[in-house]
């Protein structure tokens, strides 16, 4: 089971609009939803929208590279939030329908993403930083 933490999440409607029809389309080829669909769909609902205009800088939005720092072990590492046919964990390429990948969506700089892998390991990080935003540089359609 994945954890999904209640805290305060905000999306561009434009990653709205595509992680729904990527969890539809996800959905379509599993015979039960998977634990990081059901996470998905549940931060789909419950999320704050805005327009990719006025989404603010401190927001992991999809293509967000962030600075992340383990709180027990102070380990940094940096990780571009991507979908999963982009995915490339060893060049830090992180899916956003893998467990840590959903746990960052939404977040602000500041924030602890926690999660929980499908072996059952917790993992969490806290977002020092981040390093690019599409929509900060100016490209609200990536």
């Amino acid at each position: 089971m994945n954890t999904f933490s209640p805290v305060e999440r905000t999306l561009t409607q434009l990653d709205h609009v595509r992680l729904h029809k990527l969890t539809t389309r996800s959905q379509a080829t599993h015979f039960s939803p998977t634990p990081t669909l059901e996470t998905m769909q549940t931060l789909l609902d419950t999320s704050d929208l805005v327009a990719s205009h006025d989404v603010a800088p401190d927001i992991v939005t999809m293509n967000s590279r962030v600075l992340l720092v383990d709180p027990n072990t102070q380990t940094r590492q940096t990780l571009t939030l991507c979908y999963p046919e982009d995915s490339d964990p060893g060049a830090g390429f992180i899916s956003v329908l893998s467990p840590m990948g959903a746990s960052l969506l939404g977040l602000r700089v500041g924030a602890l993403a926690r999660w929980r892998t499908p072996h059952g390991t917790e993992g969490m990080a806290e977002i020092t930083a981040i390093l690019f935003q599409p929509e900060a540089s100016g490209d609200y359609t990536t």
